[in-house]
């Protein structure tokens, strides 16, 4: 048996298929590694699939399943078809992207200042005011070289025609970076020679950049500026990529507790006495980064951080307040904060989204809850969701209460069929190749210029039939080829 029959049996099912055009033909950017993939012997393709196993496993790339009493911390599951996206397409998604960002970062300025957008009601005030991620202790502050979002993951998908969508914007701390880096070198480890023969652009780069970045945004009487990356600890779900990164950049991995602030000036506990911090990359929410503004009772921040913050003392990627512009609720006027502050017309458009403090929105969303998708605005990671075509009537009534009883903080979309892709998934007696639902993120950073990382993560529903790709739902993901060329 070889890789070829898996190929001949892939039944790609209704929407767009990333990989095939049409049963057996495909797309011109695919066609060179299929016809490499199918020519290898399926023991071959199997020894591969154990080889990135152990490499995942060696690493310990892990994630955490809230909720799942046997096992919470799993390797990631990784599929061996890489997703390919031709140069055409990735010069719209990064156009698309370095304009939503600005867009997102000229909001952020305004409602930490003049509120320009609100005094001529573009976005209604009470919508603001009303987020938890709304930080009034930060009205009046302007953050180290106008930047609020120095790492940002947006979420695109693409519909049945094949168009791509803006899904969600992640602004507090995106997280996924780790995987799309791991999954390159794994998959260079398995597939040497085909890597060799493709056009592929590399994404090694982006710990240099994210550095290059962070040390930007040092305080300018500091020559020699000293960065870390602040984690929540061993704990947090991502605290393999707090690891990761921390050891790629070169630069220390720290507590709350190894911090301390002193004269509005941020120290370092070494062995040696204290080391001013210039720049802290922080994996750590708002409402636990200093017990004296936000959440008393956090041991998780700092005392004091943000009033070295306000004295233009420490940078702080991302900057606070900055989780208002990923409020769900706030991403429906993204497109009208692209004509405000930018004059443009959006290049890649939202999801339809209907906000349920809206009274026309609600009745509609309360009249239509089996074919929408519903979401709590401040979640994530795949929970406090509603999928309306797949839900029972009793889900349904729990959400409908839950709306009525606080409107403000829900959405809902129309189900959007995500395109698919091919994977290598355990049938019956053997491996079948299924086309499983997929999601891209890519990471956008901005320091001296604005760099979106190639490619970036694909997702992966890998349960039959599931549109959710997050991997605390059970998602997996794929390494994502950006081509120097259209073939």
């Amino acid at each position: 048996m070889n890789v070829k029959e898996l190929f001949e049996h892939y039944q790609a099912g209704q929407g767009f298929d990333e990989m095939f055009e049409s049963p057996g033909s495909a797309r011109p950017h695919y066609r060179r590694v299929c016809d490499r993939l199918q020519a290898l012997p399926f023991k071959d393709l199997e020894w591969r699939r154990r080889q990135a196993d152990q490499a995942f496993l060696r690493q310990g790339i892990t994630f955490t399943v809230y909720g799942d009493s046997e096992q919470t911390e799993r390797i990631f599951p990784f599929d061996l078809l890489p997703r390919i996206i031709p140069n055409t397409e990735w010069r719209l998604i990064e156009d698309g992207l370095r304009q939503r960002v600005r867009a997102l970062n000229c909001f952020l300025l305004d409602i930490y200042g003049d509120q320009r957008i609100l005094k001529e009601q573009m976005i209604p005030r009470e919508l603001i005011e009303s987020s938890s991620q709304f930080q009034r202790e930060l009205i009046g502050f302007t953050p180290p070289k106008d930047i609020y979002i120095h790492i940002g993951g947006i979420d695109l998908i693409r519909d049945q025609e094949g168009t791509y969508y803006i899904l969600e914007d992640n602004l507090r701390t995106p997280s996924g970076i780790s995987y799309v880096l791991e999954n390159r070198i794994v998959m260079k480890q398995v597939f040497p020679n085909l890597f060799s023969d493709m056009r592929v652009r590399p994404v090694d780069h982006y710990p240099t950049q994210l550095l290059e970045n962070l040390r930007f945004l040092a305080p300018v009487s500091r020559e020699n500026p000293t960065v870390v990356l602040l984690t929540p600890g061993v704990y947090n779900s991502a605290y393999f990529e707090h690891s990761f990164l921390s050891l790629q950049m070169g630069i220390p991995l720290v507590e709350g507790r190894d911090l301390v602030v002193e004269s509005d000036r941020v120290y370092m506990k070494t062995t040696h006495g204290l080391e001013q911090i210039d720049v802290i990359y922080r994996r750590v929410d708002d409402a636990y980064l200093d017990p004296e503004v936000f959440k008393s009772e956090s041991t998780l921040g700092v005392p004091g951080l943000v009033r070295a913050y306000r004295a233009g003392n420490v940078a702080l990627a991302n900057g606070i307040g900055t989780g208002i512009a990923d409020d769900k609720a706030i991403y429906a006027y993204v497109p009208k904060m692209i004509e405000f502050y930018l004059s443009e017309t959006p290049l890649i458009s939202n999801v339809p989204t209907y906000l349920c403090h809206n009274p026309a929105d609600l009745k509609y969303v309360m009249d239509n809850l089996s074919s929408l998708v519903v979401k709590t605005v401040h979640e994530s990671g795949g929970y406090g969701m509603l999928m309306g075509p797949y839900s029972t009537t009793s889900e349904q009534d729990e959400f409908r209460k839950k709306i009525q009883a606080n409107p403000r903080s829900f959405i809902a979309q129309p189900l959007v069929r995500l395109s698919h892709h091919p994977c290598i998934t355990e049938g019956d007696a053997s491996p079948k190749l299924v086309g499983r639902h997929v999601d891209l993120r890519p990471f956008v950073l901005w320091g001296p210029d604005i760099t979106i990382s190639l490619g970036g993560l694909t997702r992966v529903a890998l349960r039959e039939g599931s549109l959710v790709v997050n991997s605390s739902q059970g998602g997996g993901s794929k390494d994502t080829w950006v081509l120097y060329g259209d073939e």
